[in-house]
């Protein structure tokens, strides 16, 4: 008998929980995820910069850096895969990026 008491217990504090819940889950409200301009300026001034002459200066400056090791003497692949990478993620990652976060919102 004693355990009866037990599960009954349990039962009523499962339900003591799940009648609030419930009624807020009736009350809550629509979320509308894609109606905030709020950064849409800090995301437009971000997006032109890499997209432009900034884009061109980050890829210019890691070009700069792979020859500057190069001319140290050490060879290494890395010094012109990084400037390469970074040249292709700004020229097309930041659209990829932009149309992945639109079609996922």
């Amino acid at each position: 008998m004693g355990t009866v008491c037990v599960d009954r217990r349990r039962l009523w504090r499962a339900v003591d929980v799940a009648i609030p819940l419930a009624g807020m889950a009736l009350i809550a409200g629509t979320a509308l995820a894609g109606t905030d301009t709020t950064f849409d300026t800090a995301l437009d001034l971000f997006t032109n910069f890499l997209e432009g002459s900034g884009g061109k200066i980050i890829t210019v400056l890691s070009l700069a850096g792979g020859i500057v090791g190069l001319a140290s003497g050490r060879f290494s692949l890395a010094q012109i895969a990084v400037p390469v990478g970074v040249g292709v993620g700004v020229g097309t990652g930041v659209p990829i990026v932009t149309s992945t976060i639109t079609a996922v919102i």
